[in-house]
Parts: C-alpha cells; structure tokens; sequence
C-alpha cells in the first residue's frame, strides 16, 4: 500500500505539472490498477502528444485511394508487397490498447507480430525491447520494407516498434491514432527514433 500512495502522489505531481491537454493523456491512469507499474511507466512515456498530419497510401495505376489504409501520401508501385499492404488493411484504423491484441484494440508490439506472423510466416517476441533479440541492427539510412524500427521513450528505454515501408514512412499502432502510418522525419519520431532491426525471413525487392 505503501509503494502504491507513492505512485500515486507521482502521478498527481506530474499531473498538476502539465496542461489540460496534456492530462487527458494520463486520465486513464486513475481508474487503472496502480500496482501495474509496467502499465504506468510505459504510459507516461507514450506518444500521446504526438502531433502529425495522417499519411495517404495511393495505388499508382489509379490515384486512388487503397483499401482501408487508402484513408491513411505513400504512392504504391510494383515493388511494394501486396501481402504486406493488405495487413496494414486488415488493421488500418485498429485503436491503441495497451496489453491488447485484437481488432477491438492492439499495442503496438502485437500489431508488428501479427503481421510478421501474416505476412512472413515469423513469429516475434511479445514486448517491444525484446523484438530487438528477433533481428540484426540496421541503421536508419540502411532501412527497407519490413524491416522493424525501434524507439526509445523519455526514459532511454525501448518501448515502442513499428514496420519500415518505404520514403521514412513507417506504419505501427500509435497510442494516439491506432494502427496508422507515420513520418520519421516527425520530429517526436526522429528525436525517439532507437535503431532499425531486420529479419532473416524477410524479404523484399527493394534494396
């Protein structure tokens, strides 16, 4: 009970250090378990205060929109991998829940295992820092289709991945959009961005 008031009054102070704004994205905290420390730590570190503009996916035969994540500027071409696309469709718009792995809420982590699982038949780690045991470093000028990036929170931990497409896009279950694609070059994403990580089993007709 003890550690837990500390926890508490914690979160109270950084409740009572940041705007209004800024605490809806910790509203959730106080009707949470707050024993879950894990829980805790990794949302006060989330990426709720992102702010970017949504990114477009387009197929270059037509112009238009593809698919559900046509709703998400990425234009297709013939050497993009349709499997891949089409499970971003299957989650495209899919809510952030921390902990879940279904359409009714994914975390960021499940997202990048059920599609590798989908799509290259691999099946990854559950937690985002242990993802990084699946695959051999990249660097970010190195990176490709399907390779795995990775992000550091406040703390310096890695807390949150995400699949590399192509042009510095790449697409992950954001606590703030849901399954969404996003922008490197975003500056919360350049300032957190860890490493890139690729899989064996990947592979793809970019080089």
């Amino acid at each position: 009970m003890k550690s837990r008031r500390i926890i508490t009054l914690a979160l109270t102070a950084v409740v009572l250090s940041m705007s209004v704004s800024s605490c809806k994205a910790i509203k959730k905290f106080f009707s949470t378990d707050l024993e879950e420390e894990e829980y805790i730590i990794g949302q006060l570190y989330a990426d709720e205060l992102v702010k970017e503009t949504p990114v477009r996916m387009y197929k270059k035969s037509s112009g238009k929109p593809s698919g559900t994540a046509g709703s998400a500027g990425i234009e297709m071409n013939d050497k993009d991998n349709p499997k891949l696309y089409a499970a971003i469709d299957s989650w495209f718009g899919t809510p952030y829940q921390y902990g879940g792995c279904s359409t009714e809420g994914i975390d960021c982590s499940c997202f990048v295992g059920e599609v590798f699982k989908s799509v290259y038949g691999v099946t990854l780690h559950r937690t985002a820092s242990d993802i990084q045991k699946d695959v051999s470093d990249v660097r970010r000028s190195n990176l490709r289709e399907g390779d795995i990036v990775f992000f550091t929170n406040s703390n310096g931990k890695v807390s949150h991945v995400g699949i590399y497409l192509k042009d510095d896009m790449f697409v992950h279950s954001s606590t703030s959009n849901g399954v969404s694609i996003s922008t490197l070059e975003n500056n919360y994403w350049k300032s957190h961005f860890y490493k890139g990580g690729r899989h064996k089993a990947v592979t793809t007709k970019y080089k």
